[in-house]
């Protein structure tokens, strides 16, 4: 008999998981405690809006070589827009001043020798420091490779790093930072290029994987929690989702591609990140101004990234724990005149949503960083997915999904 494959988990790194082994010819259960697949990748109808929104926003960018990878398997890379080179608008409330940082395609940073390309106010020399992030020593913070100060880091790097690793940056694992500035400064304009889901994250991310999966024959079975596991001989040997249990058979083996807290209460003495930290994400709706860019960055002001999509303008504000307990109402207004200020919109609020995610991310502290487990367990039909696995990565959309894709590797390579 075939063997089948359990995996606990229906957002990207599940999904992922999911989606090679099924291509493989395997067997493929994916179960999901709640009613909808996507995790934090999701997209939803909003009432008060009237419309379909994503829970978050988020941003891929051209050389996220995994997530690509994925969206073509399920024949939706063509659901990404994005400005055909490498560029990043700016704008900074303080000084009003307004910028595109524009990168050149090839690895060699040449961008740097234009004043008209690189960062406004900064020199060629400004930038050397950043190699120090390249290689970084281990158990670092940024704040202890680089200095955290000056106009390169107030108008690059810091808001680069923060939407990345969702932390105040000083504070952020170096090797974290590292990868991610190999992977897009380093590499050049062609793996900096910003793509955004058009359509929203639902029908470019998650609907298309779920047809797929469907295709191949894999069962998706939502509103499944998985309570318990029995262990034995090394092995998982029951999944137990209250009232219904399912018995492995000798070859079966299970993906955990929940959040680390999950898996914790799940296995016991599994090391994971403890701490966490928030996003909160604003949507209005309205029609953003003509020719507005799909996104730009937002200096000195509560406001971090503006997004504009047909008939709506989103914002998304990283390490949002300080704002956790900011009335809505207040945040929405505050949010929005920042917002108005930028594209030249109508100062009036428009209708508006306000999307808090308290536990978005792990912590990328070095010490939270340094608790990830990798894929293997010590049961040997037992494999562990999820962007706060050891993945190289901080916690985004790439590192989830290769965080799947390495799960599935790992089953494949089971006797």
């Amino acid at each position: 008999m075939a063997r089948t494959i359990h995996i606990i988990g229906a957002g990207l790194s599940g999904l992922s998981a999911a989606l090679k082994l099924s291509a493989r010819g395997e067997s493929v259960v994916v179960h999901e405690a709640t009613a909808f697949a996507g995790g934090r990748c999701r997209s939803y109808h909003d009432a008060t809006l009237g419309m379909t929104i994503d829970n978050g926003n988020h941003l891929l960018l051209s050389g996220n070589r995994a997530a690509l990878d994925y969206l073509r398997s399920i024949g939706a890379a063509d659901r990404l827009v994005g400005p055909a080179k490498a560029e990043f608008n700016f704008a900074d409330l303080a000084s009003h001043e307004r910028w595109t940082l524009r990168f050149n395609d090839g690895r060699l940073p040449l961008w740097i020798l234009s004043s008209r390309r690189r960062v406004p106010g900064t020199g060629v020399l400004d930038y050397l420091p950043l190699m120090r992030l390249l290689r970084p020593p281990p158990g670092k913070a940024v704040g202890d490779v680089i200095a955290c100060d000056g106009l390169l880091y107030k108008r690059l790097v810091e808001p680069l790093l923060l939407a990345a690793l969702n932390i105040d940056p000083p504070h952020g694992a170096a090797r974290l930072a590292s990868a991610v500035i190999r992977e897009t400064l380093a590499a050049g304009g062609r793996a900096c290029r910003p793509l955004l889901a058009r359509d929203g994250l639902g029908a470019t991310m998650i609907e298309p994987a779920l047809a797929a999966l469907q295709q191949r024959g894999g069962g998706l079975r939502l509103e499944h929690q998985l309570r318990a596991m029995c262990f034995a001989d090394a092995r998982v040997e029951a999944l137990d989702f209250g009232g219904e249990a399912v018995t492995l058979a000798a070859d079966d083996a299970v993906i955990l591609a929940v959040p680390p807290y999950a898996a914790s209460a799940l296995v016991s003495g599994l090391d994971v990140p403890t701490e966490f930290r928030a996003i909160v994400n604003a949507h209005f709706r309205i029609e953003p101004p003509p020719g507005a860019p799909p996104i730009v960055g937002v200096l000195n002001g509560m406001v971090e990234w503006i997004f504009t999509f047909p008939g709506r303008v989103s914002v998304t504000i990283s390490a949002g724990d300080r704002l956790l307990d900011t009335a809505r109402d207040v945040l929405a207004k505050t949010i929005w005149d920042e917002v108005a200020s930028v594209t030249g919109l109508p100062a009036a609020l428009p209708p508006w949503q306000i999307v808090r995610e308290r536990r978005a991310t792990f912590a990328a502290t070095p010490a939270q960083d340094a608790k990830r487990p990798g894929a293997t367990t010590r049961w040997r039909n037992l494999v562990l997915a999820g962007d706060w696995t050891d993945t190289g990565l901080p916690a985004t959309i790439e590192g989830a999904i290769r965080s799947g894709q390495r799960a599935a590797e790992c089953i494949a390579r089971l006797p």
